[in-house]
């Protein structure tokens, strides 16, 4: 869905991945990001949030919570991390970043309450008061308070399957009561996911249901708090600089870009944005059968936010062959593992074992099995490899260098 705006916007991205990968520099299986253009993206979409009084906590399971990745965002201008999880949280407290939100979208198991209140995040998200109780006695006795966000619901409001949880709307002034009665904590703001969702026919971002639920809810806490009470308004979702205006319309005081960092919302599908397309997935040639290339696999999970359609990949033996015709693939079923893809060249064109594939599809890097390379330079027109790691953002000593 993105390689056609990998080819016009960022070409030279993939040329140098191509020519590292056949320099033995890349792994196959691997999702590849531009650090320079990821660093511009951000620095940009922070510029113009921070001019709408916008706090930016980023995503990083996408990229893997590579390290590399964690500094380009940093150096952005991002005010911090949104952990969707623990495994998130952790390697952004340990390389040196801020963490923002924790427990949105994922709640914080109870055993590692504790490690959680020790990463001393800004703020932490509570689906429930048995949660909000464990996240009292992980901070009691501690030297801060710890402020909490409510996620807050409504019947009507738009949930992911899975992904439900929070307080109900008529809930939710007796949970802000019980919140701040519980030692170390206080209560800061609210949250939903979605607020936004990509509409396909329309080809625009538009609010979901979930946005009139917060603003009831900010209600709702300032008819308990008093009127004067900042409240803090965090709403993820589909988040790109051009939606900003929006998100400030809607009374959000904190923005979650994830995938607008690197150019693949659903948006940058559709429209040439701000943001430079800053990723792709590599893998090469495995071994062909029957005179069928079959490319190694690993990472071929693509986030299914659009109807399922023909992905095609970039063949190449050279960084010459990026202007080459794209190539069918055929997608592993997600019922199955996705040790390797079929490719289906047209006839005349063979590929060969060690051959270059390029893909680019929308990235859920933590939920496989690839690593995550960065490199820098490619803008100045002198490529390096900057690091190796594995989806936890752990580097790798791997092999092939």
């Amino acid at each position: 869905m993105f390689l056609s705006s990998l080819i016009a916007r960022n070409r030279a991205f993939l040329e140098a991945a191509v020519q590292l990968h056949q320099e033995n520099l890349i792994p196959a299986n691997s999702y590849v990001l531009d650090l320079d253009a990821l660093e511009a993206n951000t620095r940009h979409m922070a510029a113009e949030a921070h001019r709408r009084r916008l706090k930016v906590y980023a995503m990083s399971k996408q990229v893997g919570r590579a390290p590399g990745a964690l500094r380009a965002i940093t150096d952005g201008g991002a005010d911090g991390y949104v952990a969707v999880d623990m495994a998130c949280a952790r390697p952004i407290v340990a390389y040196g970043h801020r963490l923002g939100n924790l427990g949105h979208l994922v709640q914080v198991p109870r055993a590692e309450a504790g490690e959680a209140a020790s990463l001393e995040p800004e703020y932490w998200t509570i689906f429930s008061r048995n949660k909000a109780v464990e996240a009292s006695r992980a901070v009691s006795g501690g030297n801060r308070t710890q402020q909490v966000l409510l996620r807050v619901w409504d019947r009507g409001d738009v949930f992911y399957p899975g992904h439900e949880g929070g307080f109900h709307l008529d809930d939710l002034s007796d949970a802000i009561e019980f919140v701040n009665r519980l030692d170390g904590l206080t209560f800061a703001g609210l949250t939903t996911f979605p607020a936004l969702l990509y509409n396909a026919e329309g080809k625009s971002v538009k609010p979901t249901p979930n946005v009139e639920t917060l603003a009831r809810g900010v209600e709702i806490a300032l008819g308990r708090l008093g009127t004067g009470f900042p409240i803090e308004v965090n709403a993820p979702g589909t988040t790109s600089t051009a939606v900003l205006g929006l998100l400030a319309e809607i009374g959000a005081t904190q923005v979650e870009p994830g995938h607008g960092l690197t150019g693949t919302t659903p948006l940058h599908a559709v429209e040439d944005l701000p943001e430079q397309p800053a990723v792709l997935y590599l893998t090469e040639v495995a071994h062909l059968h029957q005179d069928v290339p079959l490319c190694f696999g690993g990472g071929l999970y693509v986030d299914p936010v659009f109807d399922p359609y023909q992905t095609r990949v970039l063949a190449a033996r050279g960084p010459e062959d990026v202007g080459s015709e794209p190539v069918p693939i055929d997608m592993p079923d997600p019922a199955g593992i996705d040790y390797y893809a079929r490719l289906h060249p047209p006839e005349g064109r063979r590929l060969q074992e060690g051959d270059t594939v390029i893909a680019g599809f929308r990235i859920q890097a933590f939920v496989t099995r690839a690593l995550v390379v960065g490199l820098k330079g490619v803008s100045a027109g002198d490529p390096v490899v900057a690091g190796v790691w594995n989806v936890e953002g752990a580097p790798v000593d791997w092999g092939g260098r």
